[in-house]
């Protein structure tokens, strides 16, 4: 039993992005200035973005034009395919049927570029010359230093360590496209070295690594800070994604009754259900949504929802988000892309406003859905796409329990071809599960900035 592709011509391609900001039933509560409190204007963000995305941050028009040239880049690779998982179906024996959306024939293999390609266009027209960053896992890095190449502009990663040593050929990948790649914490900003006096063998994480990008955008005029997760402007740049779907959905004759995503900072599960959330919205038909996000750190599921820094030395503007508290630093679990301690506002808001649901699963029940599903499909997903995954199967199994034929979808974000060590240690069964003890959790969140 073949799996069926729906694929849309390149005249499909999204002419505009989707904004949920315009259909929210009550505003995101506003973002604050670090110092006094009060809310941000777009000039206290000016030295660290492109106007044009300073203005795509803040907007509330539903539909924002996607730039001629950006949508000539993506094209490269999009439309993307959706397939309904036939031979999984089969395998996990289910009445339900199952569809996912596949990012990975990207030039990085996973979603990334679809907001890399319009950050480094904007800089690049607003003449910036140089871009720093931060990555984990490596797909944001990997995809930004491809965007920078085609645009022409120096492009500065700061990976988090753990992920840098588990990681040679992400790194390898960045520095192919021109980028420079460092380890973080590093012993090249101030942020950095504090760090590292504290405890030489940190083993990193993305908000120690947004640290140190953000700090040499601060301190450059030439440079601007580039982010590839939370900010409402990257999830903005991912909804080409669910605005596909809805089109070949259509063609399959079928709509979710459930949309699955994995979530670190939320980029990639906004790209996929926000389009569907804003038709239901506007009075079209109801789906459940269902973020997936590791055991290990459950910012959704453990985090309480409030006001907190996207950066660990504190100098980023405070955004209301579930958030495992800034100073956080995650085991070191195989899936670097959901290591971070909070989450986007827009999904937080979205979660605190009823509209969507949470749950962590454990990394070992990852990888058996990640191996599940590459058997059935032939496709070998990313660690962080095997949550997805996972959480799909768990709801194809409850539609088995139950007798019901719903319709599944969920995004598959990336492939796995550069994470196989992650692969060897669970055949070897070196991975373990770890559940972030609530102690640990209450200590990190001791440091919240008082609002």
């Amino acid at each position: 039993m073949n799996p069926v592709k729906f694929l849309l011509s390149d005249e499909a391609l999204p002419t505009q992005w989707y904004n949920l900001q315009a259909d929210l039933p009550e505003a995101l509560p506003p973002v604050l200035h670090p110092g006094t409190k009060e809310p941000i204007t777009p000039d206290d963000l000016a030295p660290l973005f492109a106007q044009a995305l300073i203005e795509q941050e803040v907007s509330t028009e539903r539909w924002i034009d996607i730039p001629e040239p950006v949508r000539e880049i993506l094209l490269q690779w999009r439309c993307t395919p959706l397939y309904r998982a036939r031979r999984l179906e089969k395998a996990l024996d289910t009445p339900a049927k199952i569809y996912y959306k596949w990012e990975g024939t990207s030039p990085s293999g996973s979603h990334k570029p679809n907001t890399a390609v319009p950050q480094a266009y904007y800089n690049r027209a607003e003449g910036i010359r140089k871009i720093s960053t931060e990555t984990g896992a490596g797909q944001w890095g990997s995809s930004l230093a491809m965007a920078c190449s085609v645009f022409g502009l120096e492009c500065l990663v700061y990976m988090v360590k753990v992920s840098y040593n588990q990681k040679p050929y992400r790194r390898a990948l960045m520095e192919t496209f021109g980028a420079t790649c460092i380890a973080s914490p590093s012993d090249t900003t101030e942020s950095g070295r504090r760090i590292l006096k504290d405890d030489p063998d940190c083993t990193g994480s993305l908000g120690i690594a947004i640290s140190e990008a953000v700090e040499i955008a601060a301190k450059n005029e030439d440079t601007r800070y580039c982010l590839g997760s939370v900010l409402n402007h990257v999830l903005l740049h991912q909804t080409v994604i669910g605005l596909e779907c809805q089109k070949q959905m259509e063609m399959a004759d079928d709509y979710p009754d459930v949309i699955v995503g994995c979530t670190g900072g939320g980029s990639n599960y906004a790209g996929i259900c926000f389009p569907f959330l804003g038709e239901k919205l506007r009075g079209g038909r109801g789906v459940r949504l269902l973020a997936v996000e590791p055991a290990a750190c459950p910012t959704l599921t453990k985090g309480p929802l409030a006001y907190d820094f996207g950066d660990t030395a504190h100098l980023t503007p405070l955004v209301k988000m579930h958030t495992l508290g800034s100073g956080f630093v995650p085991a070191g679990f195989h899936s670097g892309g959901l290591r971070y301690h909070g989450m986007a506002p827009l999904v937080s808001h979205v979660l605190d406003l009823g509209l969507s649901e949470a749950r962590a699963i454990n990394q070992l029940e990852c990888f058996a859905s990640g191996v599940t599903f590459a058997k059935a499909e032939g496709i070998i997903p990313a660690p962080e796409a095997t949550h997805a995954i996972a959480g799909a199967i768990q709801e194809a199994n409850r539609c088995k329990e139950e007798g019901r034929t719903e319709t599944i979808l969920f995004n598959l974000c990336g492939h796995g071809h550069f994470d196989m060590q992650a692969y060897i240690d669970y055949h070897a069964g070196k991975l373990r599960d770890y559940d972030y003890p609530q102690e640990e959790i209450a200590m990190a969140l001791a440091g919240l900035p008082k609002v």
